[in-house]
């Protein structure tokens, strides 16, 4: 037998677990970058890219940029970029990152290469 108002409160419930997941890994990721020390490191841009987000029902976009940046380690690391650096930032440039964990600060262009 269908129960039309189960259905809604399952899909409320359902609505606010997924709520509460996303806010707590976020405050968690927040947290955890609040705690890391704030670092300025030689690194060069090696990849840079963007993702396209859809959101169909209310006809809405949105894009987020990021770079890999290589350490002289070897290490690598990607990072969420703000708009208004994306497109300064181009593979191949080699600079002073500055991060804290995996919060982007600032990437200072080295100006002799």
């Amino acid at each position: 037998m269908f129960f039309p108002a189960f259905g809604f409160d399952l899909f409320f419930l359902l609505f606010v677990i997924v709520f509460v997941v996303v806010l707590v890994r976020n405050l968690r990721e927040w947290s955890r970058n609040n705690a890391s020390p704030r670092l300025s490191v030689p690194a060069t841009v090696v990849a840079r890219r963007r993702a396209h987000h859809y959101n169909g029902g209310t006809h809405t976009s949105s894009t987020s940029y990021y770079a890999t940046f290589q350490f002289e380690s070897g290490d690598r690391l990607e990072l969420r970029l703000p708009w208004r650096d994306a497109g300064l930032i181009a593979e191949g440039d080699r600079g002073m990152l500055h991060f804290q964990g995996t919060r982007y600060l600032g990437f200072d262009r080295d100006s002799t290469v």
